[in-house]
Parts: structure tokens; sequence; C-alpha cells
């Protein structure tokens, strides 16, 4: 891999980060506009940091952030009732949650996102990680599967979201190949 995984200081890259985030994940302006506010406030709660995946040139090919889990925040009140119809809500206490996990598609399948939610999952002091990811067999979910991550519920809504989400959840440390 050309990529150096490091420290991130978000907010002082945000724009650099969503565009990356736009083109992986298809965003428009406007939704672009609505997540550096949101990522600007996560990155003010305790415990959250950032990794970046950068080219030798220092441009910034892929990011992850993340956050001890708090039942507070509106992510965790959003998938609890999913979680606990499951009987997994106790994923919720004592996790990492993994909050976005980007790769530019140029950049992709050459380990950056493998390298990226390990090295930040490697640092955390919680047992277990949490994440959501759509819901659907794609290669950010056979990933997550390859890294020990497991469905905790699926077909869950996200208000505004077209479709719906799987929340999962590993054991730290992560799976290694």
């Amino acid at each position: 891999m050309d990529l150096v995984i490091g420290p991130l200081d978000l907010p002082a890259h945000v724009d650099e980060a969503l565009a990356v985030q736009a083109v992986a994940f298809g965003l428009g302006p406007d939704e672009v506009a609505v997540r550096r506010q949101i990522v600007l406030r996560h990155m003010t709660y305790p415990g959250a940091r950032a990794l970046g995946a950068t080219t030798p040139e220092g441009r910034l090919a892929g990011f992850v952030y993340g956050m001890p889990n708090d039942r507070t925040h509106w992510w965790s009140t959003v998938v609890e009732p999913y979680l606990r119809a499951q009987g997994t809500d106790f994923w919720l206490d004592d996790s990492f949650v993994i909050t976005e996990l980007h790769v530019h598609p140029g950049y992709q399948n050459r380990g950056a996102g493998r390298a990226l939610i390990t090295a930040i999952t490697d640092s955390a002091s919680q047992p277990r990680s949490i994440l959501s990811a759509i819901d659907f067999d794609s290669p950010a979910r056979a990933l997550y599967r390859s890294l020990g991550y497991d469905d905790l519920a699926r077909r869950v809504l996200f208000p505004s979201a077209p479709r719906p989400y799987a929340v999962m959840g590993a054991p730290l440390p992560l799976l290694r190949k």
C-alpha cells in the first residue's frame, strides 16, 4: 500500500475528508454541507479521534473517525430499538463506534480501509466496536465481516436515509488475516 496511515486533524481537514466521502458514497453538495456540521460537532465529543490515509504527495485518500459510544447520541437513539428487539442493545455500552470510514474509489481494494479501521480500534480502550453500514452485500460489509463484525440488527431505518442499514459489532481487537 502506497498510503501512510496516521492521525488526522479532522476539523482542519473536514472539507478534504468530505470530498473523499462524497466521491466514495455518492453525496451531493447539500448532503456534504449537512455532514460537515455533523462531523465538526462529533469531533468535539470526548474521546473522538480520526485517522487519515495520505498519498506520498500528501493528499487525503481515506479517513476514519469514531468515538466511545454514548446512548444519548443521535445514532444510538435511532439504532437502540432495533438492537433491543434482537437482544443486542448491550453492544451500545462500553463500545467504540466507527462513525465514518471512507476511501476514495481510486484507492479502494489496496488495504487502506482495513488499515484505518484496525488502527483506530487498536487504540480503543473499549472491549468492542460497533458501526452501521448500508444493508446489502457490499465490499464494505465484506471487509467488516472479515474483521470479525457480525450483524446485530438489520433493516435499520435512519430518518432521511433512502436505504436500510445494518448495525454490526465486533469484539476488540479486530481479527487479522
